[in-house]
């Protein structure tokens, strides 16, 4: 194996911030191009410099960023400084806190909040106003405090805090078990044909693009990921459906939709920020123009969340209306529905 430009520095004397196992359906690719498509915001610039002083390792050996990586390496990415994210600051950012009791919070998600701080966003999370407002929140494995699940950035909605470590093992355990109730609500391109199904396909990383999630063709591949949908309003182009987690796989509903052929409105990353259906007329594109204008951001929201209480053993179910973005859009659309 090549080795890089920078062979003094040691990878004990370094500190990790990031790492990657290749699976087994990895073609050879230059690690550059790899690490472009698996870090978010990271440009090859910043990469072929990083392999230049020596910061970038395959199975343990500073690499050059020409150096292919293969089935079963292990990729990682390290710095003469800790990552950004663990010098998590408490940042006093208003929280949406609708209940709390000594052992746990719901908070309510606006979109476009970052729920932990990571590549690119280091402050300004709602980690870091949790940190803020509650004190000796316990770590989870990840050594964030109290997070026992996330929702990604631009997906409003509820989130369960953990205020101690008998909340953080007992809710962690049933998020692992599958045991919590997860129900979102999405507005989808195109009708459904079926109005209430089942999608049952594997996730995995994406092999060209590794900021997204597929399904993979051999289903040997992957994780197992279900997701339960209900059609509850159409609008001849877009539909607005509930989604039930039976899973809670990295972007499953946003992957399960395209993979039927029904990407999530304005979702940028997985194609639904482009026309998908409808006419050729200028103002129904205009109409969606002004649409994506309303709901800048994929069409998806946290709405219901439900688990066992960790200390009084009490089923526990929490609600959300949707936020004012998703509500205005869908009565745009309902608007144009009614009048053709």
């Amino acid at each position: 194996m090549s080795s890089g430009i920078n062979n003094s520095i040691s990878s004990s004397e370094l500190f990790e911030h990031f790492q990657f196992d290749i699976d087994k359906g990895q073609e050879p690719l230059r690690v550059d191009k790899f690490l472009m498509n698996r870090i978010e915001n990271a440009t090859r610039n910043k990469i072929q410099k990083a392999a230049k002083n020596g910061f970038i390792f395959i199975n343990n050996v500073s690499v050059k960023s020409s150096q292919k990586v293969k089935p079963f390496d292990s990729v990682k990415v390290m710095f003469s400084h800790p990552p950004h994210e663990n010098l998590l600051k408490p940042e006093n950012i208003s929280l949406d806190i609708i209940f709390e009791d000594k052992d746990l919070i719901i908070v309510n998600k606006s979109p476009g909040i970052v729920v932990h701080p990571g590549h690119g966003n280091y402050n300004g999370t709602l980690l870091n106003g949790l940190i803020y407002h509650f004190k000796n929140l316990p770590n989870n494995k990840e050594g964030r405090p109290g997070l026992v699940h996330r929702i990604d950035k631009d997906t409003s909605g509820l989130l369960v805090v953990a205020k101690n470590e008998l909340s953080m093992t007992e809710l962690a355990k049933q998020f692992f078990i599958k045991s919590t109730k997860r129900i979102y609500n999405a507005l989808v391109w195109g009708e459904l044909k079926k109005k209430e199904g089942i999608i049952d396909e594997n996730l995995m990383r994406d092999p060209k693009n590794r900021l997204l999630m597929s399904v993979p063709i051999d289903q040997e591949f992957g994780k197992k990921a279900v997701t339960h949908y209900k059609v509850i309003e159409e609008f001849n182009y877009v539909s607005l459906i509930e989604c039930r987690l039976e899973t809670g796989r990295t972007h499953q509903i946003r992957a399960h939709m395209k993979h039927i052929g029904h990407p999530i409105f304005n979702d940028q990353r997985y194609g639904g920020d482009k026309i998908l259906k409808g006419t050729l007329f200028n103002k129904y594109k205009q109409f969606v123009e002004n649409c994506f204008k309303i709901l800048p951001r994929q069409a998806l929201h946290a709405k219901t969340i439900g688990f066992i209480h960790p200390s009084t053993k009490k089923k526990m179910n929490f609600s959300s209306d949707l936020p004012s973005d998703f509500h205005n859009c869908i009565d745009k659309w309902r608007n144009y529905t009614n009048r053709i």
